[in-house]
């Protein structure tokens, strides 16, 4: 596997620990696991000039990066302050699920788990009514359910 350009690397390092102070989160306290999602946003940097998340899989890469929703930060980290990739997490390494909707996978998995720092981050929270309600959901069909 090829390895992503210093340069993306160091943006993509600089940005996270950014976006981790303003949103109140930490990256996750296994090095392996920051790393390895720091890498993979680099190397969608390198390949799309956009950091796609590197946790899902994308039938289209470059569609999807037209779409937005999983440039990091995605869409459930500015509406739920979930980060699926466990990249943005409370100090003990659990993501934030506590403004997920009923029935998100998160919430199946994890519980809830509260945000020790609910005046930070959510930018998109006005969203929250609107998004859709897993990850599975296409725009289209949460449109239809709106």
């Amino acid at each position: 596997m090829a390895e992503p350009k210093q340069v993306s690397l160091d943006k993509m390092w600089k940005y996270v620990k950014g976006f981790a102070e303003k949103s109140g989160t930490t990256m996750h306290p296994t090095p392996a696991v920051t790393e390895a999602v720091v890498k993979g946003l680099a190397m969608h940097m390198d390949e799309l000039g956009k950091p796609l998340c590197p946790c899902n899989f994308y039938k289209d890469k470059q569609a999807e990066a037209k779409l937005r929703r999983w440039m990091c930060a995605c869409d459930e980290m500015q509406i739920y302050k979930y980060c699926h990739c466990l990249l943005f997490v409370r100090e003990d390494g659990l993501p934030i699920t506590e403004y997920l909707p009923d029935g998100h996978e998160g919430r199946e998995i994890y519980g809830v788990v509260t945000d020790p720092t609910p005046d930070k981050g959510r930018a998109l929270k006005h969203k929250a009514s609107a998004a859709p309600a897993s990850l599975g959901e296409t725009p289209e069909s949460s449109a239809s359910t709106s």
